[in-house]
């Protein structure tokens, strides 16, 4: 089908309460209406049933509901893609209620956390990756890409410092003691489920010991121009300001000895 060539697998599971008996109802997938889309339909094949409506779920969120009483109910996926993927279920609302499911499947969807991950040397890298699509990725496997262009496969035991955990659409992979020289450079990660095989480039960078301290020492290195710039200013600023402190100390002096001289003379003329 068109959209994203992505493939749409349906699966009908028929549940009902004890002591209910119908005919099994059956699912149809098509796209009559919606060019590259999707409508996936419902159709209680009993028609001894009195139903009171119908609901659709995709997983535990109600997307649509309605109180008619027809066999056949829809849900119309506009395009199926990522964002659609996953299990829907048709509720006929009867006495019992019955239910199908079908499974909008797509091929994985792998996006790594971040694109580049940065570590320092010695302690712990840490690379994720995910898929939001349906169904679950099936198998993770992580590779290092060489200088050289080759790809080696990372796995659980190979290297100590190595390791991978995985659970459904996510995985992680672990270095310990970051070496600069070893560890630095492109990883990727890869998915696969019973579509097909989808994978994410992460790019590692180590960062050297050091490189803690270059924000301590540019600050210490400000604080020491700044101080010293402060000191040359002082030093040459004295020197200019010391003729105006002599001037000024010598003008009290030449007036005390004149008015000194002033009343020895009126003392000798009595």
């Amino acid at each position: 089908m068109k959209g994203f060539g992505l493939v749409v697998a349906a699966v009908l599971l028929v549940l009902s309460r004890k002591g209910a008996e119908c005919s099994d109802p059956r699912i149809i997938t098509s796209s009559p209406d919606a060019p590259g889309g999707e409508i996936l339909t419902c159709n209680l094949t009993d028609p001894s049933f009195q139903i009171s409506g119908h609901e659709w779920y995709k997983g535990d969120k109600l997307v649509h509901e309605d109180k008619e009483g027809s066999l056949v109910t829809t849900y119309n996926i506009t395009q199926v893609n990522l964002e659609s993927s996953g299990q829907y279920t048709c509720t006929f609302l009867t006495v019992p209620d019955l239910s199908g499911v079908i499974n909008v499947t797509v091929p994985p969807h792998v996006m790594a956390y971040k694109k580049t991950e940065h570590g320092n040397e010695g302690d712990t890298g840490v690379m994720t990756c995910k898929s939001n699509s349906y169904p679950l990725v099936e198998q993770w496997m992580w590779y290092r890409t060489s200088e050289d262009g080759s790809v080696q496969a990372i796995v659980n035991g190979t290297d100590e410092r190595y390791l991978i955990k995985s659970a459904g659409n996510k995985t992680e992979l672990r270095i310990n003691q970051l070496d600069i020289e070893k560890d630095q450079g492109e990883y990727i990660c890869n998915g696969t489920n019973m579509l097909g095989t989808a994978g994410a480039t992460v790019a590692l960078r180590v960062r050297s010991r050091l490189a803690a301290l270059w924000p301590f020492l540019g600050i210490v290195a400000e604080v020491i121009i700044l101080v010293t710039i402060i000191f040359i200013y002082e030093k040459r600023r004295k020197p200019d300001e010391a003729p105006e402190d002599e001037d000024g100390g010598s003008a009290p002096l030449k007036s005390n000895a004149g008015a000194n001289h002033e009343t020895v003379r009126q003392r000798n003329s009595s």
